[in-house]
């Protein structure tokens, strides 16, 4: 998906005061050489597992702000020491290049990558390439798509792996850590009944987006994903794009073109506009901010289902 994404500047996100995690901190006087296990989080959905597995034995840091962008993060100097002080790093390779590098290059004994720990899949979405970038893609060189934690089920896998990975690194709390991902899974297993049952019985199948995130979602589910390829969302769409939309709206029985949080809404509104359409946001939850519709990966999946469901026409 050939799509440019607007960053929210993290100097910026901080001021605004754009939520956070709960145990979760971003300041890295606070990353290593605790009385806790310091585990250092790529960016959100992987803070959280790690916030909830490691309760109240874990000290947790997220090398993304609360509001940036986590495909085009730079690692500072800083963080690469935020790196070498911890216990563990939790990542998922294929995401971040720039922390897939950071932590290949570090000493840290336990190196997490949630990638090992479920199948990915390919879902054709050819990556994102960014402004000032050729060819870059925020997939693998095997074209795997990383947003598994958009699929409850999938997301579960990993919180296995990784309350493994924390038993095995901090043996002496290895039974709360076992008890908490239990806790986790059971949890998750609600929110995949959730989905299943309310995406049983739409009158479409089909959802359009802006960002090609949501292929394990729309495959576990039965539902198609269409991302509005070429689409700049600084730009308006052509003219044979909204035809080709408005086309497949009608055969499928589309109704609402779905943008994110962190990413412009014009081309959404634009589209909509021109297909008479509706807008509504789905969100990624690659981070949570004051935008986001719940304060955490739960809330959020549970407003994204009662979008899909509104859109797709629940019975």
């Amino acid at each position: 998906m050939n799509v440019r994404r607007r960053l929210i500047p993290a100097a910026a996100a901080a001021s605004l005061g754009l939520g956070a995690l709960t145990a979760c901190s971003s300041d890295s006087a606070a990353t290593g050489n605790t009385d806790k296990f310091d585990v250092v989080a790529s960016f959100y959905p992987m803070a959280f597992l790690a916030e909830q597995i490691g309760g109240d034995h874990a000290n947790v840091t997220s090398l993304t702000e609360p509001g940036q962008e986590p495909h085009d993060l730079e690692i500072s100097t800083q963080q690469r020491a935020q790196l070498e002080e911890a216990d563990a790093a939790l990542y998922l390779k294929g995401l971040q290049p720039a922390v897939d590098e950071a932590v290949g290059q570090t000493g840290i004994k336990t190196k997490i990558d949630a990638a090992t720990l479920t199948h990915l899949e390919d879902h054709g979405t050819g990556g994102h390439t960014h402004e000032g970038e050729e060819g870059h893609s925020e997939e693998d060189e095997h074209g795997r798509d990383p947003h598994v934690w958009l699929d409850p089920v999938k997301y579960a896998e990993i919180a296995q792996g990784v309350g493994k990975a924390f038993e095995k690194a901090d043996p002496d709390h290895a039974a709360d850590y076992k008890k908490n991902t239990e806790a986790l899974v059971t949890k998750l297993k609600g929110l995949d009944g959730n989905f299943e049952n309310g995406l049983k019985n739409t009158k479409s199948k089909v959802f359009f987006t802006n960002h090609a995130a949501f292929g394990y979602l729309a495959e576990r589910y039965g539902l198609t994903q269409e991302a509005i390829s070429g689409v700049d969302p600084d730009s308006e769409p052509s003219g044979a794009r909204v035809r080709e939309l408005q086309q497949e709206a009608k055969a499928d029985g589309v109704t609402t073109v779905f943008y994110e949080t962190l990413v412009s809404d014009k081309t959404a509104k634009t589209l909509a506009r021109d297909a008479n359409l509706k807008t509504d946001v789905l969100d990624p939850i690659e981070g949570i901010t004051d935008k986001s519709r719940g304060d955490d990966y739960f809330q959020v999946m549970e407003a994204n289902l009662k979008a899909l469901q509104t859109a797709l026409g629940a019975k």
